[in-house]
């Protein structure tokens, strides 16, 4: 029944296993149901489940803070995760300074692009993330990658929230609903396009997106490896939109040094020899390719149990 997965029936036909991971109850931590994690989580879930591997659940979470603290307490076994917050919980630096570098924090592999998204309502008069001096912004919710990303931007810039009218901290799942209300006047996310909820937005109340550039912006590119310019391409959500520029992260997937290695093996393995589903669940998994994931926006050492993998398809040297 379990195929090739010899290595996860032994798991499972055995002893219960001892610790924090039990590998016949998988779960990962997401983000917003609105967002792309979620797709992510619920898509490898469904391939484990599929490939007759144990029970699996990605539910949602408040995001990458709260996913790698919740790694590293032991409460998640898998979680999605910024580069860039995967980058500060290894070396400790905030949002983590309080608890100190991770250093059981390991990385499985990177997915999609992420650009740092600002949609803006049209009557507001914002062009570019300038504009948001005195204006009403949704910064983003407690825990949520966005919300750090926002505040690492706030500091290049020079800003704190009494720069704005209103700093809400409304997450990504009501955030839209809030533009379009005009509660709030813009909103920011760190996201994979095309999304439903930037879609929805646009659909409802004629929200554009706005450019996020600026002399802080690179120096913030120059100074961290782990972002990069991007382009959120013309017509994303419009015919007449025109591309809108910004920078970005990458949307990685981490576990912990605790986790089993055969467990992490049947999660890498399953994901790999079944890409091409992986990559229909949503647009922005398209352009995946196994020579980028295993290496790009990953600052955690590689688990053991996917370097195995790796270097058994000959991928790592």
């Amino acid at each position: 029944m379990c195929g090739y997965l010899v290595a996860l029936c032994a798991l499972l036909s055995g002893p219960a296993a001892t610790g924090p991971v039990l590998a016949a109850d998988i779960n990962i931590g997401t983000g917003s149901r609105a967002g792309v994690y979620y797709r992510v989580g619920r898509a490898i879930c469904m391939l484990v489940e599929a490939a007759d591997g144990p029970s699996c659940e990605a539910p949602p979470t408040a995001g990458s803070v709260f996913n790698l603290n919740s790694i590293r307490e032991g409460k998640l076994q898998f979680a999605v995760a910024q580069s860039d917050m995967q980058y500060y919980a290894v070396n400790g630096e905030p949002p983590f300074a309080g608890t100190g570098a991770d250093g059981n924090l390991r990385a499985l592999f990177s997915v999609h692009g992420e650009p740092f998204t600002l949609v803006v309502r049209r009557d507001a008069n914002i062009k570019s993330f300038d504009d948001l001096a005195g204006r009403r912004v949704n910064i983003g919710n407690p825990g949520s990658g966005q919300r750090a990303t926002m505040e690492i931007v706030m500091q290049a810039k020079g800003w704190t929230r009494a720069d704005f009218v209103l700093a809400d901290e409304l997450p990504a799942s009501q955030q839209s609903l809030a533009l379009c209300h005009d509660k709030v006047q813009a909103m920011v996310y760190t996201v994979g396009h095309p999304n439903d909820s930037v879609a929805q937005a646009v659909r409802l109340c004629d929200a554009a997106l706005a450019d996020v550039k600026g002399p802080y912006i690179d120096e913030l590119i120059e100074k961290n490896p782990f972002y990069a310019r991007s382009l959120i391409p013309a017509g994303q959500y419009r015919e007449d939109a025109p591309a809108v520029a910004t920078f970005g992260v990458k949307a990685t997937v981490v576990t912990s040094s605790e986790v089993d290695a055969d467990t992490v093996y049947t999660v890498v393995s399953v994901l790999f020899e079944n890409l091409d589903r992986f990559k229909s669940r949503h647009p922005a998994f398209s352009t995946l390719e196994p020579a980028s994931m295993i290496k790009d926006g990953l600052s955690a050492p590689l688990h053991e149990g996917a370097q195995r993998y790796y270097l058994e398809q000959g991928w790592l040297q």
